[in-house]
C-alpha cells in the first residue's frame, strides 16, 4: 500500500525536475504537466514498489520517458479544436528576450520522440549511456548512435535555418 505522505514528499521534491524533463520531451508546458501527472497517477497504486527501488527518481524518470515514447496522449472527446485558438494566459517574451532554449526547443520538436528522449536524458538529465539504455530499452552502443544521429540532424536543421534566411536567435540577440 502506498504511503500518501511519502508520495506527497516525493512529488513536492521532484516535480519541478520531472516537469522540466517532460517539457523538453513534449515541447509544451501543459503537455509536460499532463505527462508528469499521468505518470505519477499510474505509479501511485504501486508506490511501495517504486519507493523500494534503488533510486526512486530514476524509476519515475524511466516511467515518464516510456509513457512519452509509448504514444502521445490521444485527444479525448472533450478536446475542442478551433480555427483560431484563444489568447494564451501569459505574455510572450517581448523586446527580443528569447533565449537559446527557445531555439533548442524548436529544433528538438523536429526530432522523433526516441531521439528527443535520448538527447534530453543525456544533456538535460546528464545520464550516462548505460542509464539511458536501461530507460529507453536498447544497448549502450545504440544510445551513442542515436545521440550521434540526433546531433547531426540538429546541425543540419540549424544550417537549413541559417540558409533560409531565418534569423538565428541566441540569448535575445539576433545573429
Amino acid at each position: 500500500m502506498a504511503d500518501p505522505a511519502e508520495f506527497a514528499t516525493f512529488v513536492r521534491v521532484h516535480s519541478t525536475a520531472l516537469v522540466s524533463s517532460a517539457f523538453l520531451l513534449t515541447g509544451d508546458r501543459v503537455d509536460a504537466e499532463e505527462l508528469v501527472q499521468d505518470t505519477l497517477v499510474r505509479l501511485y497504486p504501486n508506490w511501495a514498489r517504486v519507493a523500494q527501488a534503488d533510486v526512486p527518481l530514476a524509476y519515475v524518470r524511466r516511467s515518464l520517458t516510456n509513457n512519452f515514447l509509448n504514444g502521445r496522449r490521444r485527444r479525448s472527446a472533450g478536446d475542442v479544436l478551433v480555427a483560431d485558438p484563444p489568447e494564451t494566459g501569459y505574455e510572450p517574451d517581448l523586446g527580443g528576450r528569447l533565449s537559446d532554449r527557445e531555439l533548442v526547443r524548436s529544433l528538438l520538436d523536429r526530432l522523433p520522440a526516441r531521439q528527443r528522449a535520448v538527447l534530453v536524458l543525456r544533456f538535460f538529465e546528464e545520464l550516462d549511456d548505460g542509464d539511458i539504455a536501461a530507460i529507453v530499452g536498447c544497448r549502450r552502443g545504440t544510445v551513442r548512435s542515436i545521440v550521434s544521429r540526433s546531433l547531426q540532424q540538429l546541425r543540419l536543421d540549424t544550417e537549413r535555418r541559417a540558409a533560409s534566411g531565418q534569423p538565428r536567435q541566441t540569448n535575445g540577440n539576433l545573429r
